[in-house]
């Protein structure tokens, strides 16, 4: 899309932009050098860029250093934009679409005390389907959402739950508070969980965690369909599916994640 709409950038406006998209966690202090290099742009135009910036507020040239940091207008620009930004309403399309690709029902999930609440849900076009609505409430321990927004909740409020008698609803239901816990540390390693008939007989799920600006697990969304359409082979594919969507959706929310570490000195 970028280069098919090139001819219409006004290209001041999109190397002032590159400049501030340069600045991330593990550098949030460069000279103009260093800017000079990464952008392929000559030292004097990077040094105009600059100057325009920091009289806008949007850099702030460290007087210890001579180096550039970005400024409080572009904290504040952007404040506003997550501001405006709704876990639902940036999740929907992206949502619709994992419906199309999987041709399953759809939910997403937010956690309310002990228990999962539908905030939304796509209905799959096939004629078996299982029953849920938006508002309906479901068990953390054992649904895909609720599963995924435990494993990522505190440590203690997990704590918290594993120590109460934990209600079983099928035979395959996760009622064991060891199990449980051991289930919780896979779903956070591996970043989604299943619910495999554990809430509902004839019921699998499968459902990942979405994360905003600041780091945070704020909902779940996830696909769920009959055990004789989420069968063993097919599962790989919708966990790839549904991991990528989420994932979509956590960018869109400003999520980025934290740069590999580097090696220890």
């Amino acid at each position: 899309m970028r280069e098919a709409r090139k001819g219409t950038l006004l290209q001041s406006v999109d190397h002032a932009l590159a400049v501030l998209e340069t600045f991330d966690a593990a550098t949030p202090e460069l000279g103009v050098t260093a800017l000079s290099g990464r952008l392929k742009l000559a030292k004097s135009t990077v040094y105009r860029l600059l100057t325009t910036l920091a009289a806008r507020g949007y850099v702030y040239q460290n007087p210890a250093t001579g180096k550039y940091r970005l400024g409080l207008k572009a904290f504040e620009v952007g404040s506003l934009a997550v501001g405006q930004l709704t876990v639902r309403e940036t999740a929907l399309p992206f949502l619709e679409s994992l419906r199309d690709l999987t041709k399953e029902t759809v939910h997403l999930g937010v956690r309310d005390g002990d228990s999962v609440i539908y905030l939304e849900k796509i209905e799959t076009p096939h004629s078996i389907r299982m029953y849920s609505q938006i508002g309906r409430r479901a068990p953390l321990h054992c649904t895909a959402l609720g599963k995924v927004l435990l494993a990522f909740s505190p440590p203690a409020e997990a704590a918290r739950l594993l120590r109460r008698a934990l209600r079983r609803y099928t035979p395959s239901t996760l009622a064991d508070p060891d199990v449980l816990g051991k289930e919780l540390a896979r779903v956070r390693d591996q970043r989604y969980a299943i619910d495999d008939e554990e809430f509902e007989e004839g019921l699998k799920c499968v459902a990942a965690p979405l994360w905003d600006y600041t780091g945070a697990v704020v909902a779940s969304a996830g696909i769920a369909g009959p055990h004789i359409r989420i069968t063993p082979d097919r599962l790989p594919e919708l966990i790839k599916v549904v991991c990528e969507t989420t994932g979509e959706i956590s960018a869109r929310l400003g999520y980025r994640p934290a740069p590999p570490a580097g090696p220890k000195a």
